[in-house]
């Protein structure tokens, strides 16, 4: 009688390329000497990695480590929650409310223009004072595992949109940092204060940046962001915000 044991490697590798990817470290490669070796080549995580779809968006390009590329693949999403301000301000953390307070408003609206795409219906709106909120993502918690962070040092993409009224000026900052496990600051993003004049297109801007080689040590990931209207008027004039984003890992093909 043929046992698993006795098939080619190849097919092997096939069989075990359908197994998940926690599977293949928490149980298969614990079997024997020969599954844990198989479970540690790069031949076994590129073949998962093509199973599934996820090829380099660039396919020439190295890939250093196809088993951390797998992971990162499929941890890959949005880590800021509630970004649509579909539920209001739940996962935000309000530093300052100044004014008559942060307020979410619907899509359209009068005095500006709709977003540029459909799934966003509502956005978070400040007032004449000072407005913001943040966000602290726990890495381990979102399941980035201390060594993938500190080995892979995947790309951390993180993006914002904002817009202004017509008829109102307003002021709009973003502030991101990469901390450690004991918070304290590794690397760091900055706007500038972004100010939109009254009667500007009211377009909505993205701003985006990635940090790239970053220190050992990355744990915690810091989201702030905020604004308000410089001309002081009562009620909700100033910038508006939504679709934030923050994204950890390769780019892959479509």
């Amino acid at each position: 009688m043929v046992n698993i044991g006795d098939l080619p490697e190849d097919i092997l590798l096939d069989l075990l390329s359908l197994v998940p990817g926690r599977d293949l470290l928490r149980n298969c490669r614990l079997v024997c000497s020969h599954w844990r070796d198989l479970v540690d080549l790069g031949t076994l995580w590129k073949r998962k990695s093509q199973r599934e779809g996820y090829l380099p968006k660039e396919p020439d390009r190295s890939v250093p480590d196809w088993k951390n590329f797998y992971f990162l693949c499929i941890l890959k999403r949005n880590l800021i929650k509630n970004p649509l301000a579909e539920d209001s301000f739940n996962h935000w953390s309000v530093l300052n409310n100044g004014g008559n307070k942060w307020k979410i408003e619907d899509q359209p609206e009068l005095h500006g223009r709709e977003f540029p795409h459909p799934h966003v219906q509502k956005f978070f709106v400040t007032s004449y004072r000072p407005c913001t909120k943040f966000q602290r993502i726990n890495l381990k918690e979102e399941g980035y595992w201390n060594e993938l962070m500190d080995e892979a040092k995947p790309d951390i993409v993180v993006k914002d949109w904002f817009s202004a009224r017509y008829n109102c000026s307003c002021q709009y900052k973003l502030n991101v940092k990469l901390l450690s496990a004991y918070y304290q600051v590794l690397e760091e993003f900055n706007t500038e204060e972004v100010v939109i004049n009254q009667w500007s297109d009211a377009e909505w801007r993205e701003i985006s940046h990635t940090f790239h080689n970053y220190p050992s040590g990355i744990r915690h990931i810091v989201f702030k962001h905020g604004g308000r209207d410089i001309q002081h008027w009562a009620g909700w004039y100033g910038v508006r915000i939504t679709n934030s984003s923050i994204t950890i890992g390769p780019e892959v093909a479509e």
